[in-house]
């Protein structure tokens, strides 16, 4: 019996005959053509042939407001792609479902959904959330991560110091910023050698457990070489900028059994595919489905209200793709990003739930009292919020001035 994987488009036009538009996309992202087939050869080509599930057609409402979706003509489209056309890596799904089709006018990739087969080809994250919270012994409230900001033209001796001041704040992970490559003042291994002796010397006041988010880059064929590396100076995470390489370089990375470590995919290039409505890929597919699907353990992505904003809706089907119960995949973790300060964590936390990342840069380095404060009023505010205690009445508590102050510069968001 032949198994398929499904895609499903919003294809945009004043004009068009949907259904006609759907057959030809069918037919000619698989077999090319049909109508012209010999009866004998249509028998033979049949298993290779796409199938048009629905096309549902949304013709535009009256007095909608213009620019907006509803006053446009779209239609959304299913087509069934057979399994046998294609090898099973996501390389291969993404040129069978849009390759050319994505050069063919206004049509945007909104979903794929693969075969059993075809997930048995992708495991998905070695670790996951359970696997995350395990390495780390927290069990009981969403994650914290900050950033290393700035890195460009720093020495090991500077970022070996900012490593520990983040660390004395109480976070969970630290990880690279996505543009520290590899250079000669900072070598990888060099790099891992010097945070982890950080971590080691605040976990002596911490008592607290830290992973390392070290960003693997370099030519493709290195990768693997550079992850072990990293791994073999003590590294216990990579950081990886996904689409950069893409899919296929994470599922490698993924599954290669000498990397036993967290994978957190960068959202690093996203922005050049999913946020044109009429174009590209639907950020739940991108960012969601397929980086779980490659072997993310943690996804970062534009937060709804940061500095860099994803509509919430977005936002929160993304998170939805990466923690959806799913029997062949563990889930990953969702960590909405980019201009996060300690006033936001209760709408993060309302959002995103416990089985998040709260992830800061500036909300940690640029606290006034100083980084490791930083990372204490997020804490704190963490604490508060699992406690449901108002930011700013926990805020005036003895012990409490680092969120204060944070509050004072940032405010508090509702």
């Amino acid at each position: 019996m032949t198994s398929y994987c499904t895609a499903t488009y919003r294809a945009f036009d004043e004009k068009a005959d949907f259904h006609k538009k759907a057959t030809g996309i069918a037919v000619g992202l698989t077999v090319g053509s049909w109508t012209e087939l010999p009866e004998a050869k249509k028998q033979d080509m049949e298993k290779h042939l796409g199938q048009v599930l629905s096309v549902d057609v949304h013709e535009p409402e009256p007095g909608a407001e213009p620019g907006s979706l509803a006053a446009e003509r779209y239609a959304d489209i299913r087509i069934a792609y057979p399994d046998i056309n294609f090898s099973r890596d996501i390389p291969a799904l993404l040129v069978t479902a849009f390759g050319k089709l994505s050069m063919d006018g206004r049509i945007r990739l909104l979903d794929l959904d693969v075969s059993d087969g075809f997930k048995a080809a992708c495991p998905g994250p070695k670790l996951g959330i359970a696997g995350v919270r395990e390495r780390l012994g927290v069990q009981d409230r969403p994650l914290l991560m900050s950033i290393f900001k700035s890195v460009v033209g720093y020495d090991l001796t500077e970022l070996k110091e900012q490593f520990y001041q983040q660390a004395l704040g109480g976070v969970d992970l630290i990880k690279d910023d996505e543009i520290l490559f590899e250079n000669p003042l900072t070598p990888i291994e060099k790099r891992v050698e010097a945070c982890m002796a950080a971590a080691r010397e605040a976990e002596k006041q911490t008592g607290q457990k830290l992973l390392y988010a070290v960003n693997v880059t370099g030519r493709t064929s290195q990768l693997r070489a550079q992850a072990k590396k990293a791994i073999d100076a003590g590294a216990n995470a990579l950081l990886f900028n996904v689409l950069a390489y893409g899919f296929d370089a994470l599922q490698e990375l993924a599954e290669d059994p000498d990397i036993d470590v967290p994978i957190a995919a960068h959202p690093a290039f996203s922005g050049a595919i999913y946020p044109a409505r009429h174009y590209g890929v639907a950020p739940q597919l991108l960012l969601g489905k397929l980086m779980r699907l490659a072997g993310a353990d943690l996804v970062l992505f534009p937060s709804p209200y940061g500095s860099v904003v994803m509509p919430k809706d977005e936002t929160l089907a993304i998170a939805a793709a990466l923690t959806a119960p799913n029997d062949a995949l563990k889930p990953s973790f969702p960590v909405p990003s980019a201009g996060i300060h300690p006033g936001l964590v209760p709408l993060l936390m309302k959002d995103f739930g416990l089985q998040s990342v709260v992830n800061a840069g500036g909300g940690v380095h640029g606290h006034p009292l100083g980084a490791a404060a930083g990372g204490q009023a997020f804490r704190q505010a963490i604490d508060a919020t699992l406690q449901g205690i108002e930011l700013e009445a926990y805020a005036e508590r003895p012990g409490h001035e680092q969120l204060k102050a944070a509050i004072r510069l940032w405010g508090v968001k509702q």
